[in-house]
C-alpha cells in the first residue's frame, strides 16, 4: 500500500484548489477546497500495489490545480517524486515540507506544497511463491529445522575472518562459498568539471588485477560512453572484496602530474544495492594523496554486478534529474562524504608460530638449520581500498611488538567495506608466507545515524582490542601451499593462529604526510590497562560420537581455545584437553560410533584472556531477543493465511514478549578500564533501539489491527536488532573441536565462545548453549567436494566461564567425575611364553600407542591432587571389540600360499597361511567360530576374483620382499608364488547381545592382537603375538572437591622424572620430533552417568519428490539411511523413480539417551536422513541429506499424531529434493513396551507401513490430461525417435497414450484427451508429483524411455469442475452471456495522461506524413522529451515490455492453452546443475475430486474447443529493433554485431550488414520467413560478432516458442494497435479485421455474439453496450481511419487483456557463461497462418538517417578577459584569441586571429566559425563516423551530444600559450545569453549556493530557436567552483545543409563574406605585435606612457649639453685667443 497524506498548499493568491496524484497510471484527487491562499486537506490518497513492490525506478507525480471560470482545472504546478529511497528499504515514509512546484517549462513557481508518503511493502503469498517456483520448496511447509549447511557449529554464522567480507545485514540471502560465475560491467559515461586547463582526459578502470582504458578525449566535460566487462569464476567472498578503482588521468601531462582524481569502491558494495547496480550515478573524484584538496571533478558511471540467474537492469537515460550532480551523487542518503584518516595503531601480537611443513622442516632440523630459532620473523600487512601497508619485521619472536601506527586516508562514508590484517612470516628478502588473516568491518564499527528517528551516529572506532587470527593447522601439512587459502582468509580458518592488538580511530582534521610511523611512548602506558587477563575455565563433556565414516585407526578428540589445549603446542601448560583413544564400532547398518556407554570422556582446560563480559553479556541478551522474535515471526507467517482469533492471539503474545524483552535493561557499562569508545557507542545504540521498539510494540497491541499490514514493521525490528546483535570487539577466541585419527587431524568444528559462556549477571546473559547439550557436526578442513558430508556427529555439553564462577559449573554436570592416570603393560609371545623379550622397540610399560615408555616411577600426582588407591587393572571396554562388532553377518578369510623353484612343483610356502597383507594367520582348520556366532557355510575358495578356475593367483617376489607386489590370474614361467583366498561366512545368533559382558572379559585384563597397532580383542587366538592390559590409578583433589576440581589439572604426570631419564628422552625426541611425545602424560577425565532413559524411535517415511537423477535413464533407485545417535536403518529400495513412495515405518526398539527428560524434550538429538542411489555393481551414490527433530512423547498413551512435513534435501549447497517424513521418540517404561501405542500394520514380514493417523487423507480424484504433442525429441542410442508414446504416472496409477504414428510429419498425439482416476491427498501440500515418461516404439518390442520429467506442484492445475475454470482464471472471462468489464476508458500510460490533460502544444500540429514507426517507439519509451506534440495530438503509442512477452504476468507465460514441460535424460555429474534436456512435452492437466456419491453426475470434461492438431504453415515476421549492452568480443572493448535467425532448417544470415564497433546497435530490420508449426516452432535469434579473419563469435542468442504464441488465447500472434487505420504508417496488418476477431473471441469464451448498431457507432454484446464516443472523444489525428464499427470493435478487444502492439526486451545468453546475461535485444514477432489469407503490409522500421546541419558561430567581442601577462612596462595585458570546436569533431578545430595587447580585457574579432555535423533528431545526438585507429578497417559510429566548446587563450610567441577559460554550449539545452555584457554574471548561468534558481537564465534549444545573439561567460574551475575569466559576445546560427547552400558564408572573414558580412574589427591602435611594428611600439608603449618624462628630460638635457659644450670649448677658445693675441703681438712687434 502506498499512501499520500498531509497535503497542504501555500499560494500568494486565493483560489479553489485540489491536488491530483498520478501513480502507475492511476489518478486520484482530493476534494475541491474553499477559495483560500493556504489550504490543508485532511485526506489520504491510497494506491494498492497488488503484490508489486516499489523498485528503484518508481515515481509518482503530484499536481496542484485551480478551478477556472469555465470549470476546467488549471495546472498551477507539479512535482515528480522518485521513490528509490522507499524501494531500497532505507525508510518507510518520506516527508516533504514546502516543496516548490514546477510549471510546464520545468521552472520553479511560487506555489509550495507539503505532503507525506508512506510505503508498506506487499507481503509475498507463500502458496503463490510455492506454486510459481515448484523447483524450490519453501521453508514454511517444513518443521523449522536448519539445513545441514546451517547447523550451529557446522556452518556457523560467518567466522571472524569471513564475517566482514559481507557480514552486514545488507545481503538478503546467504551466498555460497563455492566458486561461481560473476560478471562486473563498468560503463564510463561522461565527466564533468574535471580540474585542469586544456586537458585530454582518459579513464583507467581497475577491476581486480585487470586494467581497462577509455579513449582519450578533450576538454573538462568529456563524453566517453564506453563499456567494460570483467568475468570471474571465484567464490563470492573473494569477488565481493575485489576493488573497482577508477582513475581519471590527463594524457597530455607528464606522468607525475597526470592524475586528476580517483574513486574506489568494492564489488560487494555494488552487489548490496537494489538490482545489484549503480545506474548513471555521479562519482566525486578526489586526489588520494591530498586530503585538503577539494573535488577534482565528477564522473558519471554505471556499474552492474551479475551472477548466474540475475537479470541486468536496462541502463538507459532517465529524467533530467540525473544531470544534477548533487542530487544524483553516489553516496549514502543524507550523508556528506568527506576526507578522513583512519589511524590504525598496531601494538603487538601473541602466539605467532611457525608452519611445520613436513619433509623440508625435518631436514632443516636434522642438519641443524634454525635449531635455536623458536620465534618467527613476522610483520603485519594492512590492506584497505586497494592499498597495502606493512609494518616492520620483528625477528625471532613469538609475541612480536611492532608499536607502529598506520594512516589510511579515505573518503567517509566509504564504499569499501573491510580492512584486512594478515600476519606474514618473512622467508627471505623477497618471499613471505601468510600465517593468519582477520578482517575489520567498517560498517560494524561505525553508524551513519538517521534524522528520522534521531538515531545518533559515530565515526569508525575500535579498541584497543585483540583480533583473533585463524588459518590452517600448524602441524600435519604436506610441503605444498594448498592451505594458504585458509591463511589468507578466503575460506573459514580451521585453527587458531594468533592474535593482534590494534586500535582504530578516525581523524577528520588532523593530516599527516606519512603512511606509517612509530607510536608515542604515552600510547604504551595507555594500552596496558587493556592487557589485564582473567582465568577462564572450559569443560566439554562428550555424550556421543556417532555417524562416523569407517576409521581404521583409533580416534581421539581434542578441545582447544587459542593455543590452550593444543596437544602439539609447547607454549602452554599441559591440560586434560583430549579424550582417550577409542576404536570405532560398526552400528550394524552403515556408520561407526564410539561405544562410550555410561562412561563419557571429559576434556577440561584453563586459559587466560581479557574480561569482556560487559560486551558478551549484552550480545547474548540481544541474540536471545532476536531468536525469539524470529521464531514468533515464522509462526505468524505460517498461520497468516488463516485469519482468526488464533492469529490475533499469537500477534498479541509476540508483542507482549517483545515489550517484556525490551523492558529488561541491558547490563550497564561498569567503570572498567577495558571499556572502549566503541563499547559506549554500541551500548547507546542498543539501548536507544530497544526503547524505540518497545514503544512501537505497545502501539501495535491493538487486537483490531491488520496483522498483514503491520508485519513489515516487525520485520524491520528484526533486521535492525540483527545488525546490532554483533560484537566486533570479541577478543575471546573460538572453541575448536578436533577429531584425530591416530596422530592426524581429520575433522573440526568451531564454536563461538560467547555461545557457551556463563555469566553471573542473569540467565539471559549466558550463552545460548552454555551447559546444554548441543549437536556438533564435524567437517573436513577445506572440503571442496560436491557432497560436503559430515565426518562425524557429536553430542557435547560445553561450559565456559571465569574461574571465579567455577562453583556454578556443578549445576550443569550430571554424573560423577573420575580422574585417572593410565599406562599399558605390553608383552610378546616368544616360543609359546609371554614376556617382554620379544617387544623389540616397544617398551614394557607405555602409553596407548605403545611408543612412549611410561614406567611406574615416572608418575607423580599433580599439584593439589593425590593418589586414590594403587594401580589397578581396568580394561577399556571400547577397545575390546573385534572387527565383527556390530555386524549381523561377517566373512572370515584366510590366504593359502605356495611357492616353487624353477622347474619344481608347487609346495606350501614358509608362511602357508597369511592374511591379505601377507602376515601370519591361523590355518583355516584352526579358526573357531566365536561365541554368539554360527557358521553359515563351509570354507570355500573365492572364485569371483581375477583368479584361475581353482582360485589361484600368481606373482613373483622381488628380494628382499618375500611376497609379490602384484598378482596375475594366469601362471607364467617366471612366477614364484601363488595364493588363493578361502572364505567362510558366519552370522550372529539372534539371542546374543552385541556388547561384551563383564564376566567374559579376561580377569587379568589382557587384550590380544597379532601385531602391535592392530585392533585388540579379548579372546586369545593362536595367531596372537602381542598382548597388553591397561593399568589405571585414580586421582582425587586434596582440598577443592566437586566437579570444578578438574580445572586444576595442569601439567604432566611425569614432570618429576629423573633428570637423566628426561635428558635421554629429549635426545630420543630430537630424532623423531617432540610432537610425538608431548601430551601423552596428561590425566584422563571421565563422567560416570546414571542409567539412561529408554525410548522407542519411530520414523515415518512416506515419500520423496524431485530427487536428483543418477542413472542414464534419468531415474534413480533411492533409499533413505535414517540415523539417530548410534543406530541407523535404511528403507527399502524403490527402483527406477525420482519420486518414490516408501510408506514405511522404521522402528528403533531401544534408544538410550542420557540426561534429564526436560533437556531431552527441549533439545532432542537430530535425525539425519541421507538419500542414496542403490547400484548393484558399484558404490551407492550419495544424493543428499536432511535434518529433522523428532517429537518426544513422555506419555506414550496420549492421543497425539506426528504430522508429516516436507523437509528439503541438500547435496552440499545444492537443493536436491524433498522428503515427506516425521519422527517421534516414545518413552518406554520399566515394564517394557506395554505402555507404547500399537505398532503400525505390517506391509510384509519385515517392514511396517505408515499408520493411518499419520499418512495423508486421500480422496478419489480425476486427472484430466491434455496430451497435445512432443517436441524436439533427441535421438536415443544413435537412432531417431519415430513413434513415441506418453506414460503418465501419479500415486501408483498409470495411463499411456496411443503412439504417434509418424513423429517427423506430425508430432501431435492423435487423441489428446485422457483421464486418470487416482487417490490424491485432500490437503494439496501432500500431493504426489506427476511423472511423465516418453517411450519410443521400436522393432522387436523394444520400448526405451527416451525422456521423462516430473510435475512437482499440482496446485496450479486444480480446479472446480462445476465452475468450468481454474481457480486462478480471470473473473472477467467466466461469464457465458456478456462481457464483465468496467466502464471503458482510454488506456494510456501515466506520462501520457499527465501530458494530455495538463500540457499544451508548444509547436504547430504534426503532419501525418512526418509520423513514422520510430516516432511511436521513442514517444512510448520515454527516453526523449521531444514528443510532447506527438502525444498531445493523440497519435498511437505502443507497449514496451522490459522483459520477454511470455514473462509478462497477465499473459501467464503464454501457456494458457497448454504448458511446456522439459524432458530430461541422463544423470547429474558434479557441478552440472541439470541432466540433459532431450525434448519437450506440450500439454496440461485439470485435477478435480470426484463426488463421493455414485449417484451424482460426473463432472464434464474441462478441455473443450480444441484447435486443429494438424501442422499449420505460417508466415513469420521478425522485427529486430535494437540491442542493448552487448558484451564486447574484441580487444578494443567493442564488437561488430549482426543478426542471424534460424527456424528449423531455414537460416537468415545478415552478416553483410554488420554494425561496426557498437555495443548498443540499432538494427531496424524486418526478416520474413515461413514456418510449419509445430514442426518448426523454435525461432532462434542470435547476435554474432563479425571477424574478418577468424571465425565469428557468438555474443548470445534467445529462443522463442512460436507454437505457444500461435495457440495462446491472448492473441499473441499479432498485437493489437490502438487505432484501426486502412493506410499510412499505422495500417492494420492482421489477417482478420477487429469485427472478426471479436466474433471469434465471443465464440471461444461462450459470450453472446456482437451486434452492430447506429452505423457502427455502437456495439452490443449480450447486455453490455459500447459506444465509440466513449473511446474517441475527439477526432483522430490520422488521415485514413477505418470504419467506425471496426474501430469500436478494436477498442472492445483492447479491454479483454489481449496482447497489444508491443516491443519485447529479450535477454541474450551464451552457453560459455550459462545464466549470465550477454546483452538485451528489443524485438517483436508477428505470426500469420496461411489459412487465414494474406496479412497487411509490414512496418518499415528502417532507422532514420542523420540530418546534416551547419553551425555558424560569429565571435564579435570579448570583455573582462583575465589579463594574464605583464609587459616590460609593468602593464597587465593579454594577447587574446579563441579556439572552437564541436565535441567529437576536434579535427574541425578553428582559431580566431589574435587581438594583441588587450589592456582592459576587451577583444574585437568579427570572426566566423563554421562547423558541419550530422545530427539525429530523434536521439538528439551528433553522429560521428571515423576510424579509431589507423589500422582499423571500419569506421566507428559515435554519438555525442551537440556541444560547442570555445576556449579563451593568451598568445605567447616564445613559450606555450596560456589557457584562460572555456565556454561549453549544449545546442539542445543552454542558458539564454544576456543582452549586455554587464548583466553576464555567474549567478545567471550557474547555480550558486547563496542564490536561488529564479535568477538563472531560461533554458533554450538552438534547434528550435535557430539563431541567437548575446553574451556568455567563460569560466575555469578551481577546487570545484567556477570562476569568471571572460565574456564572449556570440551569434549562433543553425542551418540545414540546403539553407547553408542558399545563404553561403565563409570562415573567418574569407569570401564569400556574407550573411552577414563581417568587417575587419575596429581594434584600438594599441593592438599590434611589437616586433612587427617597432615605430608603433615606440609610440604606443614608450611615448604614450613616458612622453612628459621625455619632454622634461629633453628640456633638461639640451641646456646641460650646451653648458657642457660651452665649458668644454672655453679653455680651447681662451687658449686660441691667447695664442692668437700672442702671435698678433709678435707679428706686430
Amino acid at each position: 500500500m502506498l499512501r499520500v497524506g498531509g497535503l497542504a498548499a501555500y499560494r500568494q493568491e486565493s483560489a479553489q484548489l485540489h491536488v491530483s496524484v498520478l501513480f502507475r497510471g492511476k489518478k486520484k484527487r482530493t476534494s475541491l477546497s474553499d477559495e483560500e491562499k493556504n489550504v490543508k486537506w485532511n485526506e489520504v490518497l491510497e494506491f494498492k500495489l497488488k503484490g508489486n513492490p516499489l523498485d528503484a525506478k518508481s515515481s509518482l507525480q503530484i499536481h496542484l490545480k485551480g478551478k477556472d471560470k469555465v470549470g476546467k482545472g488549471r495546472l498551477l504546478g507539479s512535482v515528480n517524486v522518485r521513490l528509490a529511497n522507499l524501494a531500497g528499504g532505507r525508510s518507510r515514509n518520506i516527508s516533504f515540507v514546502k516543496v516548490p512546484l514546477l510549471d510546464k517549462k520545468k521552472q520553479k513557481t511560487k506555489n509550495l506544497l507539503s505532503f507525506e508518503i508512506v510505503y508498506e511493502p506487499p507481503l509475498v503469498n507463500k502458496k503463490e511463491t510455492r506454486q510459481g517456483k515448484p523447483d524450490h520448496p519453501e521453508q514454511d511447509d517444513t518443521i523449522h529445522v536448519p539445513r545441514l549447511q546451517e547447523i550451529p557449529l557446522r556452518s556457523q554464522s560467518p567466522s571472524p575472518e569471513n564475517a566482514s567480507v559481507r557480514g552486514t545485514a545488507k545481503f538478503a540471502q546467504k551466498v555460497s562459498d563455492k566458486p561461481q560465475d560473476f560478471q562486473v560491467r563498468v560503463r564510463i559515461i561522461e565527466g564533468r568539471q574535471l580540474q585542469g586547463a586544456n586537458i585530454r582526459p582518459v579513464v583507467k578502470v581497475y577491476v581486480g588485477d585487470t586494467v581497462f582504458r577509455t579513449r582519450i578525449k578533450r576538454g573538462n566535460n568529456p563524453i566517453f560512453d564506453e563499456l567494460f566487462f570483467q568475468n570471474f569464476h571465484k567464490p563470492p567472498s573473494e569477488v565481493f572484496n575485489t576493488l573497482i578503482h577508477l582513475q581519471v588521468l590527463n594524457s597530455h601531462s607528464l606522468r607525475a602530474d597526470s592524475m586528476i582524481g580517483v574513486f574506489k569502491l568494492d564489488v560487494g558494495s555494488v552487489y548490496d544495492l537494489p538490482d545489484h547496480a549503480v545506474l548513471r550515478k555521479w562519482l566525486l573524484l578526489y586526489e588520494p594523496d591530498d586530503v585538503q584538496s577539494m573535488a577534482k571533478g565528477y564522473l558519471k558511471v554505471s556499474i552492474i554486478v551479475l551472477t548466474a540467474g540475475d537479470e541486468a537492469p536496462i541502463d538507459k537515460r532517465g529524467t533530467n534529474e540525473e544531470d544534477d550532480v548533487e542530487s544524483n551523487l553516489l553516496q549514502p542518503t543524507g550523508v556528506l562524504s568527506r576526507w578522513v584518516t583512519f589511524e590504525v595503531k598496531i601494538y603487538r601480537a601473541e602466539d605467532i608460530s611457525h608452519m611445520s611443513k613436513g619433509l623440508m622442516s625435518n631436514l632443516k632440523h636434522v642438519f641443524g638449520g634454525d635449531r635455536d630459532k623458536e620465534g618467527v620473523d613476522s610483520f603485519l600487512e594492512v590492506s584497505f581500498a586497494g592499498r597495502k601497508i606493512a609494518t616492520k619485521v620483528v625477528e625471532n619472536q613469538i609475541n612480536p611488538e611492532w608499536n607502529q601506527v598506520i594512516y589510511l586516508k579515505s573518503r567517509f562514508p566509504s564504499l569499501c567495506e573491510s580492512i584486512r590484517f594478515t600476519v606474514c612470516e618473512r622467508k627471505s628478502a623477497v618471499k613471505s608466507h601468510p600465517l593468519g588473516t582477520t578482517h575489520l568491518s567498517i560498517s560494524k564499527i561505525s553508524m551513519t545515524g538517521s534524522e528520522d528517528d534521531e538515531t545518533p551516529g559515530f565515526l569508525p572506532t575500535f579498541g584497543p582490542c585483540f583480533l583473533n587470527l585463524y588459518g590452517s593447522p600448524r602441524e600435519g601439512l604436506d610441503g605444498s601451499d594448498k592451505y594458504d587459502e585458509l591463511n589468507l582468509g578466503k575460506s573459514e580458518g580451521v585453527a587458531y593462529r594468533g592474535r593482534i592488538l590494534i586500535e582504530l580511530a578516525t581523524r577528520m582534521d588532523e593530516t599527516s604526510g606519512k603512511t606509517i610511523d612509530d607510536l608515542l611512548l604515552e600510547d604504551f602506558s595507555i594500552v596496558q590497562r587493556y592487557l589485564h587477563r582473567r582465568r577462564y575455565s572450559l569443560c566439554v563433556v562428550f555424550s556421543s560420537a556417532t555417524q562416523m565414516q569407517e576409521v581404521k585407526e583409533p580416534v581421539q578428540f581434542e578441545v582447544s581455545v587459542g593455543n590452550y589445549g593444543n596437544k602439539f603446542d609447547k607454549s602452554c601448560k599441559l591440560h586434560a584437553s583430549t579424550t582417550q583413544y577409542s576404536h570405532a564400532m560398526f552400528d550394524g547398518n552403515y556408520y561407526y560410533y564410539l561405544p562410550w556407554c555410561d562412561t563419557k570422556p571429559v576434556a577440561a582446560l584453563t586459559s587466560h584472556w581479557e574480561n569482556i563480559e560487559h560486551r558478551l553479556d549484552r550480545l547474548n541478551i540481544l541474540l536471545k531477543i532476536v531468536d525469539k522474535l524470529r521464531a514468533n515471526l515464522e509462526e505468524i507467517r505460517t498461520t497468516l493465511p488463516s485469519e482468526g482469533s488464533r492469529l490475533t492471539g499469537m500477534w498479541v503474545k509476540m508483542l507482549d514478549r517483545v515489550v517484556k524483552d525490551c523492558n529488561r535493561s541491558l547490563p550497564p557499562l561498569k567503570r572498567l578500564p577495558q571499556v572502549t569508545a566503541l563499547d559506549q557507542q554500541l551500548y547507546d545504540q542498543q539501548v536507544f533501539l530497544l526503547k524505540k521498539i518497545r514503544k512501537s510494540a505497545e502501539k501495535l497491541r491493538d487486537r483490531n489491527i491488520n496483522v498483514k499490514e503491520k508485519l513489515p514493521e516487525v520485520e524491520e525490528w528484526l533486521e535492525r536488532l540483527s545488525v546490532l546483535a554483533e560484537e566486533p570487539q570479541n577478543s575471546l577466541p573460538d572453541v575448536i573441536l578436533w577429531m584425530l585419527a591416530g596422530e592426524k587431524r581429520v575433522a573440526y568444528a568451531r564454536i563461538k565462545a560467547h555461545s557457551v559462556l556463563f555469566s553471573r549477571d542473569s540467565e539471559k546473559s549466558c550463552g545460548k548453549f552454555c551447559g546444554k547439550l548441543q549437536t556438533v557436526f564435524l567437517k573436513q578442513p577445506l572440503d571442496k567436494s560436491q557432497n560436503q558430508r559430515t565426518v562425524a556427529q557429536l553430542r557435547v555439553r560445553i561450559w565456559m566461564g571465569l574461574s571465579t564462577d567455577e562453583e556454578e559449573f556443578e549445576k550443569y554436570i550430571d554424573g560423577k567425575i573420575l580422574v585417572a592416570a593410565e599406562r599399558y603393560e605390553n608383552q610378546a609371545r616368544v616360543m609359546g611364553h609371554w614376556g617382554t623379550s620379544g617387544l623389540l622397540q616397544h617398551p614394557a610399560f607405555s602409553d596407548a600407542s605403545g611408543k612412549i615408555r611410561l614406567s611406574r616411577k615416572d608418575f607423580y600426582p599433580l599439584q593439589g591432587w593425590q593418589w586414590d588407591g594403587k594401580w589397578t587393572i581396568d580394561p577399556e571396554r571400547c577397545l575390546l571389540f573385534d572387527a565383527d562388532a556390530g555386524h549381523n553377518e561377517f566373512t572370515d578369510e584366510v590366504y593359502e600360499n605356495e611357492t616353487h623353484l624353477a622347474g619344481g612343483e608347487w609346495s606350501p610356502a614358509l608362511e602357508e597361511w597369511t592374511d591379505k597383507k601377507g602376515m601370519r594367520h591361523l590355518p583355516m582348520e584352526e579358526i573357531e567360530c566365536p561365541v554368539g556366532w554360527e557358521w553359515k557355510e563351509d570354507w570355500m575358495p573365492d572364485l569371483y576374483r581375477a583368479v584361475d578356475e581353482h582360485g589361484w593367483e600368481y606373482g613373483k617376489a622381488v628380494p628382499p620382499e618375500t611376497m609379490p607386489g602384484h598378482w596375475n590370474p594366469v601362471e607364467k614361467a617366471y612366477h614364484t608364488n601363488r595364493r588363493r583366498r578361502w572364505k567362510r561366512e558366519r552370522m550372529r545368533k539372534p539371542d546374543r547381545s552385541r556388547q561384551m559382558k563383564r564376566e567374559e572379559i579376561d580377569q587379568d585384563g589382557w587384550e590380544y592382537a597379532p601385531l602391535f597397532g592392530w585392533t585388540f580383542h579379548v579372546k586369545q587366538n593362536k595367531g596372537d603375538i602381542y598382548r597388553r592390559r591397561r593399568w589405571r590409578r585414580r586421582l582425587t583433589p586434596k582440598e577443592q572437591m566437586g566437579p570444578a576440581a578438574i580445572f586444576r589439572l595442569e601439567g604432566s604426570l611425569c614432570r618429576e622424572s629423573s633428570e637423566v631419564d628426561l635428558e635421554d628422552l629429549e635426545e630420543q625426541e630430537r630424532s623423531v620430533g617432540r610432537q610425538e611425545l608431548y601430551g601423552m602424560t596428561a590425566p584422563f577425565i571421565s563422567c560416570m552417568l546414571d542409567s539412561p532413559n529408554a525410548f522407542q524411535f519411530r520414523g515415518y517415511v512416506y515419500q520423496a519428490r524431485g530427487l536428483l537423477p543418477t542413472d542414464i535413464s534419468s531415474s534413480a533407485d533411492p533409499y533413505i539411511q535414517v540415523s539417530l545417535l548410534h543406530q541407523s536403518k535404511r528403507t527399502d529400495i524403490i527402483r527406477g523413480t525420482l519420486n518414490p513412495i516408501w510408506d514405511q515405518t522404521l522402528i528403533f526398539e531401544e534408544v538410550e539417551i542420557y540426561g534429564n527428560l526436560r533437556e531431552v524434550v527441549e533439545c532432542p538429538p537430530f535425525v539425519t536422513l541421507e538419500v542414496f542411489d542403490s547400484n548393484r555393481a558399484s558404490k551407492h551414490e550419495y544424493l543428499g541429506a536432511a535434518l529433522c527433530f523428532p517429537s518426544v512423547r513422555l506419555d506414550s498413551t496420549a492421543q497425539y499424531v506426528s504430522a508429516l512435513q516436507w523437509h528439503p534435501v541438500f547435496r552440499g549447497e545444492r537443493f536436491s529434493g524433498e522428503l515427506l517424513v516425521s519422527f517421534e521418540l516414545l518413552m518406554k517404561q520399566r515394564d517394557g513396551d506395554q505402555n507404547l501405542p500399537p505398532r503400525p500394520p505390517m506391509r510384509d514380514s519385515e517392514s511396517y507401513m505408515v499408520p493411518l493417523g499419520v499418512r495423508p487423507q486421500l480422496q478419489l480424484s480425476t486427472i484430466e490430461v491434455l496430451a497435445w504433442g512432443l517436441r524436439n525429441i533427441k535421438s536415443y542410442n544413435m537412432m531417431k525417435v519415430t513413434s513415441p508414446s506418453l506414460v503418465v504416472e501419479c500415486n501408483g496409477e498409470t495411463i499411456q497414450t496411443a503412439p504417434i504414428k509418424n513423429y517427423k510429419k506430425n508430432p501431435n498425439f492423435p487423441n489428446p484427451i485422457y483421464f486418470l482416476t487416482v487417490f490424491l491427498p485432500v490437503d494439496s501440500i501432500y500431493s504426489p508429483p506427476i511423472v511423465l515418461k516418453v517411450l519410443d516404439y521400436r522393432p522387436f518390442g523394444y520400448k526405451p524411455v527416451v525422456g521423462q520429467t516430473t510435475v512437482k506442484s499440482l496446485s496450479e492445475f486444480m480446479c472446480d469442475p462445476f465452475a468450468g475454470s481454474l481457480e486462478t482464471e480471470d473473473v472477467a472471462m467466466m461469464s457465458n452471456k456478456s462481457f464483465h468489464v468496467e466502464t471503458p476508458n482510454i488506456e494510456s500510460t501515466a506520462a501520457e495522461d499527465a501530458q494530455k490533460s495538463e500540457q499544451e502544444a508548444t509547436e504547430g500540429l504534426l503532419e501525418d506524413d512526418t509520423i513514422d514507426w520510430w516516432c511511436k517507439f521513442y514517444a512510448s519509451s520515454g527516453e526523449y522529451d521531444d514528443y510532447t506534440d506527438y502525444l498531445l495530438q493523440g497519435y498511437d503509442t505502443i507497449k514496451i515490455y522490459p522483459c520477454p512477452l511470455e514473462d509478462v504476468p497477465q499473459f501467464k507465460g503464454l501457456q494458457d492453452f497448454c504448458h511446456t514441460f522439459k524432458l530430461y535424460r541422463g544423470k547429474v555429474y558434479g557441478d552440472i546443475e541439470d541432466p540433459m534436456v532431450v525434448g519437450e512435452f506440450k500439454g496440461s492437466f485439470r485435477i478435480y475430486p470426484l463426488p463421493e456419491d455414485p449417484a451424482k453426475p460426473v463432472p464434464r470434461p474441462q478441455f473443450c474447443q480444441l484447435p486443429s492438431s494438424e501442422p499449420q504453415i505460417c508466415l513469420v515476421r521478425v522485427y529486430i529493433v535494437r540491442a542493448l549492452s552487448l558484451q564486447p568480443k574484441d580487444r578494443s572493448g567493442t564488437c561488430d554485431p549482426y543478426i542471424k535467425i534460424s527456424l528449423g532448417k531455414e537460416t537468415i544470415d545478415d552478416r553483410e550488414h554488420y554494425i561496426a564497433n557498437n555495443l548498443n546497435p540499432v538494427f531496424g530490420k524486418m526478416f520474413q520467413l515461413y514456418a510449419t508449426v509445430p514442426l518448426n516452432k523454435d525461432l532462434k535469434v542470435s547476435v554474432y560478432d563479425y571477424d574478418l579473419v577468424t571465425q565469428d563469435d557468438k555474443i548470445g542468442d534467445t529462443v522463442i516458442d512460436l507454437e505457444n504464441r500461435y495457440l495462446s488465447r491472448f492473441g499473441a500472434r499479432c498485437g493489437l494497435p490502438r487505432t484501426y487505420c486502412i493506410s499510412g504508417s499505422t495500417q492494420w496488418r492482421d489477417q482478420l479485421t477487429p469485427i472478426e476477431l471479436l466474433k471469434n473471441l465471443s465464440t471461444m469464451k461462450n459470450y453472446a455474439l456482437p451486434v452492430i448498431r447506429n452505423n457502427g457507432q455502437k456495439i452490443t454484446i449480450g447486455e453490455k453496450e459500447f459506444s465509440l464516443d466513449d473511446f474517441e472523444p475527439r477526432k483522430l489525428p490520422y488521415s485514413f481511419p477505418g470504419p467506425p464499427e471496426e474501430r469500436l470493435a478494436l477498442h472492445i478487444l483492447r479491454l479483454q487483456n489481449l496482447v497489444p502492439e508491443h516491443v519485447e526486451t529479450r535477454t541474450l545468453f551464451n552457453s560459455t557463461q550459462p545464466g549470465i546475461e550477454q546483452g538485451k535485444l528489443q524485438m517483436w514477432i508477428d505470426i500469420f497462418p496461411k489459412k487465414l489469407g494474406l496479412p497487411g503490409p509490414p512496418f518499415n522500421i528502417t532507422p532514420r538517417g542523420p540530418v546534416r546541419y551547419v553551425l555558424r558561430c560569429i565571435i564579435w567581442n570579448t570583455s573582462d578577459v583575465v589579463l594574464q601577462e605583464t609587459n616590460i612596462m609593468g602593464e597587465r595585458m593579454s594577447d587574446i584569441y579563441i579556439k572552437g570546436w564541436m565535441v567529437g569533431l576536434e579535427e574541425q578545430k578553428q582559431n580566431t586571429d589574435v587581438h594583441y595587447r588587450s589592456l582592459d580585457g576587451e577583444g574585437n574579432f568579427n570572426w566566423r566559425f563554421i562547423f558541419q555535423f550530422e545530427y539525429l533528431t530523434v536521439e538528439r545526438v551528433l553522429v560521428i563516423n571515423k576510424k579509431n585507429y589507423i589500422w582499423s578497417l571500419d569506421e566507428t559510429e559515435m554519438k555525442m551530444p551537440p556541444k560547442l566548446i570555445l576556449q579563451l587563450w593568451d598568445n605567447d610567441k616564445v613559450s606555450f600559450d596560456d589557457y584562460l577559460g572555456y565556454l561549453e554550449i549544449n545546442l539542445n539545452a543552454f542558458r539564454c545569453p544576456t543582452k549586455w555584457a554587464d548583466n553576464c554574471t555567474l549567478e545567471k548561468f550557474f547555480k550558486q549556493e547563496d542564490s536561488s534558481s529564479d535568477s538563472l537564465q531560461k533554458m533554450i534549444s538552438l534547434f528550435k530557436q535557430k539563431s541567437i545573439k548575446g553574451w556568455w561567460p567563460c569560466v575555469t574551475y578551481e577546487e570545484g567552483k567556477p570562476y569568471l575569466t571572460g565574456k564572449l559576445e556570440l551569434t549562433l546560427e543553425l542551418l540545414t545543409e540546403r539553407e547553408a547552400e542558399e545563404r553561403p558564408a565563409g570562415k573567418g572573414r574569407d569570401e564569400p563574406n556574407m550573411n552577414p558580412r563581417l568587417e575587419p574589427p575596429n581594434r584600438p591602435d594599441t593592438s599590434f605585435l611589437w616586433f612587427r611594428s617597432p615605430l608603433k611600439a615606440m609610440r604606443h608603449i614608450v611615448w604614450r606612457k613616458y612622453k612628459w618624462w621625455l619632454i622634461c628630460t629633453l628640456l633638461l638635457v639640451i641646456p646641460v649639453i650646451f653648458l657642457v659644450a660651452l665649458l668644454h670649448a672655453i679653455p680651447n677658445a681662451l687658449a686660441n685667443f691667447l695664442l692668437q693675441s700672442t702671435r698678433y703681438h709678435r707679428k706686430k712687434k
